[in-house]
């Protein structure tokens, strides 16, 4: 399905097409039809999962020899926005698989862990999770409590991590667990769904992106072998922090598909809608809104793609990251309210999914840290160091 807005072209490339297209059309084809459903019944439809590896949407960024796509975090940015587009929930979920576990076992895992697991959560086979956040720590990650104490051969965890997604149909886990005192005594470890003392609590019930799963892990005397830490003994904070960069871009393309969605709902309706006898949408009022609605978009993208391509070309820069998210997802709530404005009655009824995208738009305002934390990054960052 075409959108309501005509191409714009940002010189994204072939490849970025090539995702594109092949992501739009299995979107539309296979997530759209089920989004409503989703919504309705916080469903997670697993068996998308096998269905999206066939296309390579879950490797997108592993290098062809390990079994993935080797591309770029600007192709994993259009593909998370072409799924948000059909599904936010779906596209969270995706995004939360594909880059907070697939991309961060790329970066950091040695070689026999990226053979263990790399291939089972390409092929969709397995799904994946990150489990930063706990209950007493959100944007204070070094405040987590979950601690790993060493064993013979291994370390035992316990305690407890909360808003994870993914989590209660999660068969691989990047989890992270104090092994030390301090910034410097947190370490991520590889976790599977099946071991000792693992087990998922309770699952959360959420005011948007239903059916993008979230839920508790508690770790009660759990097990894990030194062989399944990923990157450094106590270096886990870096893992993280670097993680997050990418996060913040790839996941800004989740508010991208929802602000593209918004418009496909809208420009139809204001052509068609009725009153005075004229379509509203010959009223300069409506027409002044539809085009603020498209200006968010299209800046949101300008700076979205832009921050991903210079990831790509490893120039990442950690205010840009939380910029382009903050950009994008302040936008988005924006503009899904303005969709519901531009309906009427009708944008405030489950009949149409407008009031579905703003309930979704508004959890990345929350997510990958705050819109609160991410400006006082920026600032901080630009104005170096300050108090």
């Amino acid at each position: 399905m075409s959108t309501a807005t005509p191409d714009f072209d940002f010189q994204l490339g072939e490849h970025a097409e090539m995702i594109r297209d092949t992501t739009r059309r299995f979107a539309d084809e296979r997530i759209a039809p089920l989004a409503a459903k989703i919504d309705a019944e916080d469903w997670f439809p697993k068996e998308l999962w096998p269905e999206m590896g066939e296309l390579g949407l879950h490797g997108i960024t592993v290098d062809e020899a390990d079994g993935g796509l080797g591309l770029g975090y600007l192709e994993h940015v259009i593909a998370v926005e072409e799924v948000s587009r059909a599904s936010a929930s779906i596209g969270l979920s995706y995004g939360a698989h594909s880059n907070l576990c697939v991309n961060q076992v790329r970066r950091w895992a040695n070689e026999e862990q990226k053979a263990k697991y790399l291939p089972k959560l390409i092929s969709g086979e397995h799904v994946g999770s990150l489990a930063m956040s706990e209950a007493g720590a959100g944007s204070d990650v070094v405040g987590m409590k979950l601690r790993a104490d060493a064993v013979q051969g291994g370390y035992v965890l316990n305690g407890t991590k909360f808003w994870i997604t993914n989590a209660a149909y999660a068969d691989t886990l990047v989890v992270y667990a104090k092994t030390g005192e301090g910034s410097r005594g947190i370490t991520a470890f590889l976790i599977e769904k099946d071991m000792p003392g693992f087990s998922i609590g309770q699952k959360i019930d959420k005011m948007g992106m239903r059916g993008s799963p979230t839920a508790e892990l508690v770790f009660n005397d759990c097990e894990v072998s030194e062989e399944n830490i990923m990157g450094p003994l106590n270096g886990g904070v870096g893992v993280l922090m670097s993680g997050l960069d990418y996060e913040r871009a790839v996941l800004s393309g989740v508010q991208l598909g929802i602000m593209q969605a918004c418009l496909d709902v809208v420009i139809p309706y204001v052509r068609e809608r009725k009153q005075f006898g004229k379509p509203i949408g010959t009223f300069q009022l409506m027409q002044a809104k539809v085009a603020d609605m498209y200006v968010a978009l299209q800046s949101a993208r300008a700076y979205v793609y832009a921050v991903a391509k210079s990831c790509d070309a490893g120039h990442t820069t950690r205010f840009d990251a939380a910029g382009a998210i903050l950009y994008a997802s302040e936008n988005a709530v924006r503009v899904s309210l303005e969709a519901i404005q531009a309906l009427g009655g009708a944008g405030y009824t489950k009949d149409w999914p407008v009031e579905r995208y703003a309930r979704d738009a508004k959890l990345l305002d929350i997510g990958a840290g705050t819109n609160e934390v991410r400006r006082m990054l920026i600032g901080r960052e630009l104005i170096g160091g300050a108090s």
